[in-house]
């Protein structure tokens, strides 16, 4: 039984009534299940960087339970590569007097522990587990089932939008889309020549498929929001570009990344099941919540930016100088069983309706998206000049789906020349180039080999 069905069964006895969260794991239809069956009260899905924010203030319960690799004889605890929000948690809840409760793997003589990620004296009990806590690989998709389309993507994302805005500092999220990038970056990028010119800083978990390009000496840096499993030797063994401490080990924080992501890059690129017919996007679909991970902090333009680079800058829509962060949906129009990826209205504006929010539970905002890479080729909805060419662009990028099918294709060729919208060949992109062939690794094996070893993929994976 995985934790997270613990964790409701703790609703469904009724130990529990009300949840505030912001990522729920993965039992997305059980959740919705408990919410329409109001065995779980919850009034919203937050974003990680706001809940966290609320801990501080009006969330702070009166009994905090975490997990933790060891701890030391006085209850220091050492959490191992999944720091993440572990120490923030306990900061939050010890200086409001709560109850902080550990259960750890081992307890260990002080000596033994490898560092102190938290103090002792900001934990009343630690528990020693019977057995490891479960961690679930939530990074690891495997190469053989990225797709030539997906490959397309990933070239056209590359010409489209990396090389044309020099991003240097960016976000990927979780998905085939993006890790086709990952895995395009030491053949097709190098071939373009852009080594040492995009994607050299990153805040992003050390997903197994950056292996090849980090070893053919793209990256500069990565700062991760947690760890991965099988990935810990590798990451540890590259302290040069992982936050690796002198123990020899990675210590991420989710907090502390999520910041990074908001302010300190220039991109955020990810994918989503839904996008409506003006950018706005969402995962939650007809029986299915399960949270939103970084993609509502990583996927806004933050206001209150005021360092430059050629990416942001590039993106100045005024005379004073102000650039924006880019935000870009990438996505397959439709899914592999057909089902489209664009609507008219998405799912998540009734899910929220019937679960009582007080606001529908999208994940990110179309004001907020810059571009939509789709196989169509690129939406660059940052030129829109109103909400009209918003839509058209939006329905351009959709292709076949329900929502282009009554779009005014005769604006097709003004919309190309005014820069709202590019195909592949526009931005020289052969699709007939288009083939998993180029990717750095084709198969788990190739990723063991590119790593020396030190990888090793989970028996469990997506």
């Amino acid at each position: 039984m995985s934790h997270g069905q613990e964790h409701l069964d703790l609703f469904e006895s009724g130990l529990a009534r009300r949840a505030d969260f912001a990522y729920c794991g993965p039992l997305p239809q059980q959740v919705v299940r408990a919410i329409t069956e109001d065995t779980l009260q919850t009034s919203a899905i937050h974003t990680y960087l706001e809940l966290y924010a609320r801990m501080y203030l009006d969330l702070a319960p009166q009994v905090a339970l975490v997990a933790a690799e060891m701890a030391d004889t006085d209850g220091n605890l050492y959490t191992g590569a999944n720091t993440e929000e572990t120490p923030l948690i306990v900061e939050a809840k010890t200086f409001r007097g709560s109850v902080v409760i550990a259960r750890v793997n081992e307890i260990v003589n002080t000596a033994d522990l490898p560092r102190v990620d938290i103090p002792g004296t900001w934990v009343d009990v630690v528990v020693e587990a019977d057995r490891p806590y479960h961690l679930e690989a939530l990074f690891t998709r495997d190469p053989a089932k990225i797709t030539d389309t997906q490959v397309l993507m990933a070239m056209t994302a590359i010409r489209g939008v990396y090389e044309r805005h020099s991003v240097t500092s960016l976000n990927h999220g979780i998905g085939y889309n993006t890790e086709a990038i990952e895995l395009l970056l030491p053949t097709y990028g190098e071939s373009l020549g852009l080594r040492g010119k995009i994607c050299l800083d990153w805040a992003v978990n050390p997903h197994p498929t950056l292996i090849p390009a980090i070893e053919t000496g793209w990256m500069r840096s990565v700062m991760p929001f947690g760890g991965e499993v099988g990935m810990n030797d590798y990451v540890n063994a590259r302290p040069t570009v992982f936050p690796v401490g002198a123990d020899g080990t990675l210590r991420s924080n989710r907090m502390a990344a999520q910041t990074v992501g908001l302010y300190g890059t220039d991109m955020f690129i990810g994918s989503t099941l839904q996008i409506d017919s003006l950018g706005n996007s969402s995962t939650v679909t007809a029986g299915r919540i399960t949270g939103f991970g970084g993609a509502p902090n990583l996927g806004n333009n933050p206001g209150g930016r005021r360092h430059s680079s050629p990416a942001w800058a590039s993106m100045a829509e005024s005379n004073d100088g102000r650039g924006r962060k880019l935000v870009v949906q990438i996505v397959q129009t439709q899914s592999s069983k057909g089902v489209p990826h664009f609507v008219e209205s998405l799912d998540a504006v009734q899910v929220g309706r019937e679960a009582g929010f007080d606001a529908a539970p999208v994940m990110i905002y179309g004001d907020d998206i810059t571009h939509i890479v789709t196989e169509q080729g690129v939406a660059y909805l940052h030129k829109a000049r109103d909400l009209e060419e918003r839509k058209a662009a939006v329905s351009w990028a959709a292709g076949a789906t329900p929502l282009a099918l009554s779009r005014d294709r005769s604006r097709d060729e003004q919309m190309r020349r005014d820069g709202l919208i590019a195909t592949p060949e526009d931005i020289g992109v052969n699709r007939g180039d288009a083939s998993r062939k180029l990717l750095a690794a084709q198969t788990f094996d190739d990723l063991i080999t590119w790593s020396d070893g030190l990888y090793i993929p989970p028996a469990r994976r997506v």
